[in-house]
């Protein structure tokens, strides 16, 4: 088959569609045959050489997959070979095949093409097991998203909504605010004029942020602290704006808050299986009766994930990038 491999990392330039071998399914797993996949940032960080695999997993990059299924390995139950699938994957979604376990599948949603269901196993997984799951965002409460309009974003904000939560995003233009409007988002913070901390204290009458969604880390960390209400839970998913940073215990305590950080990619595998079961029990009905939808900012054919990674890298999309197969 072939693949996007990465001989030396580095630019975009340094993705590379060649021939590798073919791929086949051990006991519990499944092999898809790709259709579409999608750009992730941590699709940007191996490419650079800073976030290898988990042990075990392809070498290619790509978190997630649409396709369908070309054959089964021992001990596997609930699937046919040419059902249509999307899956969270550790790795190997930019080819033309990947070997998947199978708690890891979940059935194409109803009404949705393969490039749709692409853009959903890491987004719903990564929003439901941190927004719901862990921090328990509850009806009635407030749900802070940073990089409003990011695939992260566009997810958070709909389901948070489908729940009856009132939703608050940062974002760092007019344009993307707009859009995360569209999407049901209730307070919009433009982070590149405004103080996110002020304004969420504005339009709560300064109570703060049930939950906080953090892409940032580092940079952010003293000012979510401030943002959170009493009994606030942040959860911190990405580190952009850095790894180390301070963190005010005595503000915390006040608060009776509680500060997670999670990754999905190296779970084990009966985590990632619990989730994606939570996700296809909770989520899977509210996108197949059209209350939450994939956002997908554009489609490329897989041969152009150069270009793809470029757009990811200037934040110039909002929603999913997708690679066509």
């Amino acid at each position: 088959m072939r693949a996007i491999t990465i001989p030396e990392p580095g630019g975009p330039d340094a993705l590379v569609w060649a021939e590798v071998p073919d791929p086949q399914p051990s006991e519990g797993e499944v092999l898809v045959e790709v259709a579409a996949t999608a750009v992730n940032r941590a699709d940007l960080l191996q490419r650079q050489g800073f976030y290898d695999p988990p042990p075990g997993a392809p070498p290619y990059p790509g978190l997630e997959c649409a396709g369908r299924v070309k054959a089964l390995g021992p001990g596997v139950s609930g699937w046919s070979v040419g059902d249509e699938v999307c899956a969270l994957l550790a790795g190997g979604g930019y080819a033309e095949q990947v070997v998947v376990p199978a708690g890891q599948l979940m059935p194409v949603p109803k009404g949705l093409d393969m490039a749709a269901a692409a853009a959903l196993p890491e987004v719903t997984c990564t929003v439901w097991s941190n927004v719901f799951m862990i921090a328990h965002l509850r009806p009635g409460e407030t749900l802070l998203v940073h990089g409003g309009s990011s695939g992260i974003g566009t997810m958070a904000i709909q389901l948070a909504k489908a729940v009856g939560a009132r939703v608050a995003v940062t974002a760092g233009s007019a344009d993307k605010l707009a859009r995360c409007a569209e999407l049901g988002a209730d307070i919009l913070v433009n982070y590149r004029e405004q103080d996110f901390v002020q304004e969420l204290r504005k339009a709560t009458d300064g109570k703060g942020a049930d939950v906080i969604l953090d892409i940032m880390g580092a940079k952010y960390l003293g000012p979510n602290v401030k943002a959170l209400a009493t009994n606030g839970r942040l959860a911190i998913i990405g580190l952009q704006g850095g790894a180390k940073g301070e963190l005010h215990l005595g503000a915390l305590l006040t608060k009776r808050a509680a500060v997670t950080a999670t990754s999905l990619r190296g779970r084990p595998l009966a985590e990632k299986a619990s989730i994606v079961a939570a996700v296809r029990e909770h989520v899977w009905p509210l996108i197949e009766n059209g209350r939450v939808k994939p956002i997908v900012d554009r489609t490329l054919p897989i041969t152009e994930a150069a270009e793809a990674h470029r757009v990811v890298d200037a934040s110039g999309h909002v929603g999913k990038v997708v690679l066509t197969v």
